[in-house]
């Protein structure tokens, strides 16, 4: 089951038109306080949320389903207006997993929830914890901690970390990340990528240099950190 919380007509109605023609059950609700109640009667695979709601703007919403343990690792993916790379920092700092700026093309749409949904059903990694200075990274946990310290990343900075950390030393470029964590690759949107590495950086604090920059290429962990 995938959740659209949305509160244009036509977008929700577009969604949810185009999601079933994908062989996918979804449910769409114009306020999040309807779309809470069905939370409590449904957890869904997916949820795909607006920012700008009557009510309750989606971050807040965001905020909490990140806070809940029973939610937390839902996958999220952002449906707003705002396409500015300020706002998708904002976003994806509050735990989202994916975001697509209004408008967007129905086949892109697919394939990126397609994408998110095939990398939430096929989380297996290695068994060890990955030990590089102060960062310690549990795969069949869930887990990443700094100094001691659990740090809450979401579900594609996680996937990120662990795709670098699990190969250290390889260089990987944007098109190679899009392309292995999100799936698909689109012209234009290696600032994804940008965007989830910086992030990442700043929410491991201390331990985010451990992530070079290849410039001209890509990113990597380099065999020196560890």
């Amino acid at each position: 089951m995938i959740y659209v919380v949305e509160d244009d007509d036509n977008i929700r109605e577009l969604i949810i038109y185009t999601l079933k023609n994908g062989g996918y059950k979804s449910k769409g609700f114009n306020k999040p306080s309807e779309f809470w109640l069905n939370m409590h009667d449904e957890t869904p695979e997916l949820i795909l949320l607006d920012i700008m709601l009557p009510e309750e703007d989606g971050l807040s919403i965001l905020k909490k389903i990140r806070k809940n343990h029973e939610t937390k690792d839902i996958p999220v993916m952002m449906l707003t207006a705002k396409g500015s790379e300020y706002d998708k920092v904002i976003g994806l700092d509050y735990g989202a997993d994916d975001y697509m700026p209004k408008p967007f093309g129905m086949m892109e749409f697919m394939a990126r929830v397609k994408a998110l949904l095939r990398r939430t059903e096929s989380k297996t990694s290695k068994d060890e914890d990955v030990v590089i200075g102060n960062l310690i990274i549990s795969n069949t946990k869930h887990l990443v901690i700094v100094d001691d310290e659990e740090i809450n990343l979401t579900l594609k900075e996680f996937e990120l970390l662990c795709l670098l950390a699990n190969n250290i030393g390889i260089v990987f470029d944007r098109d190679r990340i899009l392309s292995k964590i999100w799936g698909y690759s689109f012209d234009g949107e290696s600032r994804t990528v940008d965007v989830h590495i910086r992030s990442l950086r700043q929410k491991l604090g201390s331990a985010g240099d451990i992530i070079e920059t290849v410039r001209g290429i890509g990113y990597k962990i380099s065999d020196k950190k560890q």
